[in-house]
């Protein structure tokens, strides 16, 4: 019985005509550039807002510093004024109202009353807009007060360039990020579509019986190339488990056949009374009966150990207990057979179904027992190993096994040329895989021609 049903094609990319699939990939591809503009997008926006919100606030706090400087200077040069003309009366104040012009606002000074000793001609019409007052200071004392309001020219409209061109910097900025970010999340949306709709395809593919079409090497982040192999090697153990139930079929029709032509030719023989039904012949077409009844008796405790792997019944119990168990059943016809069967068993806590465990560790022995001549030696062992698991090994003196039969010993009625003069059909050491496989464990066989055969099953520890 052959492991797979030969090499693995090469990959394939279905034809035909575009299915709806790769419409609607191309549909996804949209849609994951637009969801990554959206973010790119509300990113932007955010970023540009609070820019532009903390740009409005720095050049408002610099216009109000620079208002209050101007003001403050006003009424230095207001101080000055009053001190050449020793009072308000002969100040000449027009210096002043000049310096508060020439900065776009309009000024006004007034003495400790609040009485008005000079204004710009505009500061009346200017009642609306924003102003600041500083205190005319000679000598430590107070001796008036400078009211300046500011227009829309100077300052105001030197302000409101800077925050106008602030801004458009900002939303430049912004539209030129949102088209980067278009771009860019549709290359990225492509290159992940791209080996989805592949997948698609390829799926779409086998549904249609194309057993040959894979995915392939994709070129894509690490998880969709992950994804790719991992289809890839699903579709593989697909065809090699096709193979396996076509090459069962085949084998248990070749296996039947052989008998129940016996058993017809054996029957015909008789009613046609070609043959007498003497002992011998009767005997012969039992010994064929009793052969297909194996056979059945194999196919079901296969079957049940197909349905043992999904029904395990685990608890906690010692592996050496059950090894024990297993040669204390079989100790007899090692005696018989003139085979020393010798333990080696060290408690190891494992959580198995020990009925289950019991025939992995039967069906070994059985198959130590085939193969070693008599005045040989089978050697069991059990207990912990190194890497918190538990591992059982049976090892015989027996004839070997051919490296190039070694692979296919657990394939199912698979029987290798030294077995050809056994009686079996050749699923023991199938049946002990799969049940191992079901505990979490594996099996694994060493063999050299001449010098024996030793099979290991490692189990998980409780």
């Amino acid at each position: 019985m052959t492991d797979a049903g030969g090499p693995r094609p090469g990959p394939a990319s279905p034809g035909g005509p575009p299915s709806a699939s790769v419409f609607r990939g191309s549909t996804l591809g949209l849609r994951l550039g637009l969801a990554f503009l959206s973010v790119a997008l509300a990113a932007v926006a955010l970023l540009a807002g609070l820019t532009a919100a903390l740009a409005a606030a720095d050049v408002s706090a610099l216009t109000s510093q620079q208002r209050a400087d101007l003001t403050s200077a006003i009424a230095a040069a207001a101080a000055v004024a009053w001190d050449r003309g020793e009072g308000w009366t002969s100040a000449d104040l027009s210096p002043v109202l000049d310096l508060a012009t020439r900065t776009g606002a309009e000024a006004q000074i007034r003495d400790t009353t609040g009485q008005v000793v000079a204004s710009s001609p505009g500061f009346a019409a200017q009642a609306a807009a924003p102003e600041q007052s500083a205190p005319v200071l000679i000598g430590g004392s107070r001796a008036g007060e400078v009211v300046v309001r500011f227009t829309n020219s100077g300052l105001a409209s030197a302000d409101r360039a800077l925050q106008t061109d602030l801004l458009q910097a900002i939303f430049g900025a912004a539209g030129l990020a949102a088209v980067l970010a278009l771009l860019t999340g549709l290359v990225m949306a492509r290159r992940i579509t791209r080996p989805v709709e592949r997948i698609i395809a390829v799926t779409r593919a086998m549904g249609r019986g194309e057993r040959a079409a894979r995915v392939g090497d994709v070129d894509a982040p690490g998880e969709l190339r992950e994804l790719a192999t991992a289809f890839d090697q699903m579709a593989d153990t697909r065809d090699r488990q096709d193979q396996l139930r076509r090459d069962l079929v085949a084998d248990v029709a070749h296996e039947l056949r052989t008998p129940v032509a016996v058993l017809q030719a054996g029957h015909e023989a008789l009613l046609d009374g070609i043959t007498e039904p003497t002992p011998d012949q009767l005997a012969s077409l039992r010994d064929e009966v009793l052969r297909l009844a194996r056979m059945v008796g194999d196919l079901q405790t296969l079957a049940a150990a197909d349905a043992a792997a999904l029904h395990l019944t685990r608890r906690p119990c010692d592996l050496a207990e059950i090894a024990a168990a297993a040669a204390d059943s079989l100790a007899a016809q090692f005696e018989a057979a003139g085979i020393t069967l010798e333990r080696r068993l060290t408690a190891a806590g494992i959580e198995a179904d020990p009925r289950w465990l019991h025939q992995v560790i039967t069906n070994l022995l059985t198959n130590a027992l085939k193969f070693t001549p008599a005045g040989g030696r089978v050697i069991v062992a059990a207990g912990p190993n190194d890497t918190r698991g538990a591992v059982l090994s049976v090892t015989d003196t027996g004839t070997g096994i051919p490296a190039d039969e070694l692979p296919r010993i657990f394939d199912r009625f698979w029987r290798g040329r030294q077995a050809a003069q056994l009686s079996g059909s050749g699923i023991g050491l199938a049946v002990a895989a799969e049940l191992a496989r079901a505990h979490d464990g594996h099996l694994t066989a060493r063999s050299q021609p001449g010098e024996g055969t030793e099979l290991t099953l490692t189990l998980p520890r409780a």
